[in-house]
């Protein structure tokens, strides 16, 4: 029997709950879904090791590749029943488990894996019915579940270290050894107060991976000191949700925007960034613009149910990811930050940016 944590058998779940649902819901950016306002689904395409498989909605049954010399027929009602019983076991489920009533139904519909390769880079492939349009594109989705432990957006690594100098003081070597040694379980954002508190100031003044710089300033060209800025009110005021960084952003103004007209500027611009690293952008990458594979996201909820987000609703999608993540401090020692150094006769230090789910 396969073993699974709660997020790889949320993959599943997704499975058997959107064919079970026939339709895709889009979510507000609390999450909330509004029942006249969905995607008829029209198939699940599943790869497993290169072996593609159809899942096609003929109610009131499912017709397992249809285009197949002998396609199987399975009744929606037991995909809604594994669904149930799945997410029982999802919500009861500690650390890694099995789920073998799921497993032995998904090995009858002749696929074994309860979540997506690794090289495929979306959770769950569906073709849907747009009544706006009259089309039927396919669409690629990363499963995010709320039964698990929350995900990250940014993964913290050495290319998403921001370089700020530091002016106004200069720390003798007896205060920077005195700082560095500060360990607290706030230790950056302590490190920090002590900088300020001898009337320094900190100012971005360069990036540790160039890639990573480039992407941001792809993206938008004050996207460098907005989100030096973002990391600066983080790590000084403690403030870590991304909404809330914004309303600081707006309120501080530190760019200089004119906002006497009330353009959102920050809020604008911060929902681009959080846009384009959910399809895609990855600091150490040469980021061109051009989406994975991945468009968006479909949520399961604390209740199972759920809510999903994709770029052809472009604003519930930048909306949700603003509401829903917030920066949290990584560890300095395996990414080198967080600490006073010198350079020449000048001194600076690093802050790390990682993004998670809320």
């Amino acid at each position: 029997m396969k073993t699974g944590n709660k997020g790889e058998w949320s993959e599943l779940y997704v499975f058997f709950k959107v064919l079970a649902d026939q339709k895709l819901l889009p979510g507000d950016a609390f999450l909330n879904t509004t029942a006249s306002h969905f995607y008829p689904v029209v198939e699940i395409i599943r790869n497993e090791k290169g072996k593609v498989s159809t899942f096609t909605l003929s109610a009131p049954n499912v017709i397992v590749n249809k285009n197949s010399a002998s396609p199987l027929q399975v009744p929606i009602s037991s995909f809604d029943a594994q669904a149930k019983a799945l997410f029982k076991i999802i919500k009861t489920g500690k650390s890694t488990f099995t789920a073998p009533m799921a497993e032995d139904f998904l090995n009858a519909l002749g696929a074994t894996q309860i979540k997506a390769d690794s090289a495929t880079k979306a959770d769950i492939v569906i073709q849907i019915h747009d009544a706006r349009t009259n089309l039927q594109p396919i669409l690629g989705f990363s499963i995010k579940s709320k039964l698990g432990s929350a995900s990250t957006l940014l993964n913290a690594t050495h290319p998403t270290n921001f370089i700020y100098k530091i002016t106004g003081y200069k720390f003798t070597l007896s205060d920077i050894t005195a700082i560095n040694a500060v360990a607290t379980k706030s230790k950056v954002r302590d490190r920090v107060k002590s900088i300020l508190s001898k009337g320094a100031q900190l100012s971005l003044n360069g990036f540790e991976n160039n890639t990573f710089k480039n992407n941001l300033i792809l993206i938008d060209s004050c996207m460098p000191e907005i989100l030096a800025h973002a990391l600066l009110i983080f790590n000084e005021k403690g403030i870590s949700s991304m909404a809330l960084i914004c309303a600081e952003l707006v309120r501080l103004n530190p760019l200089g925007f004119d906002q006497s007209l009330s353009h959102k500027f920050y809020e604008v611009k911060l929902k681009r960034f959080l846009s384009e690293i959910a399809l895609g952008m990855m600091p150490a990458k040469v980021w061109t613009g051009k989406y994975n594979g991945t468009e968006g996201y479909i949520i399961v909820k604390a209740d199972g149910e759920l809510a999903c987000y994709h770029i052809i609703e472009k604003n519930l999608f930048e909306d949700y990811l603003l509401a829903n993540t917030k920066l949290e401090t990584a560890s300095t020692d395996r990414h080198g930050f967080g600490s006073i150094y010198e350079d020449g006769s000048e001194q600076f230090i690093k802050f790390n940016l990682q993004i998670r789910f809320l």
